[in-house]
């Protein structure tokens, strides 16, 4: 039995371009930016945004789409879980970095796609058909 929920859902856009990892098992990584933004009327009346950037990872199958697919400024739904990291910095802080490890993604709308023909940066428009939900499966995930 579960004792708890860890589950995100997000729509936003991609704040660069997914940097991609390939390790020496044939395993892929895709890490990039995710900007979500919130409008909102403040005490003075006035319309007030707010933008929280998520940092989001994706290995396996739905690395190579990111690959293929995703660009900066493109607008993506994800799926996924929050998962703490730690580490050290150059001084010797401890550090911590909280990442969404995306499980599902879909494009929306359309925008800035790359295109395997001519090695990314195409303005051709982005359809559902071309990139449908894609879903990793619990095993997927390398730990």
């Amino acid at each position: 039995m579960a004792t708890g929920v860890n589950k995100v859902i997000l729509i936003g856009n991609l704040g660069r371009d997914p940097e991609i990892q390939n390790f020496e098992n044939g395993v892929k990584k895709a890490a990039f930016t995710l900007a979500t933004t919130e409008a909102y009327k403040g005490k003075d009346g006035e319309k007030t945004t707010h933008t929280e950037w998520h940092n989001i990872v994706m290995w396996r199958g739905l690395a190579d789409v990111a690959e293929r697919f995703l660009k900066k400024g493109n607008t993506i739904y994800v799926e996924g879980r929050i998962r703490k990291r730690e580490y050290e910095d150059k001084e010797g802080q401890k550090k911590f970095i909280y990442e969404i490890l995306g499980d599902t993604m879909q494009m929306l709308g359309s925008g800035p796609r790359r295109d395997e023909n001519n090695g990314g940066g195409s303005s051709q428009e982005t359809t559902r058909e071309e990139a449908p939900v894609i879903t990793t499966q619990e095993d997927d995930l390398p730990f």
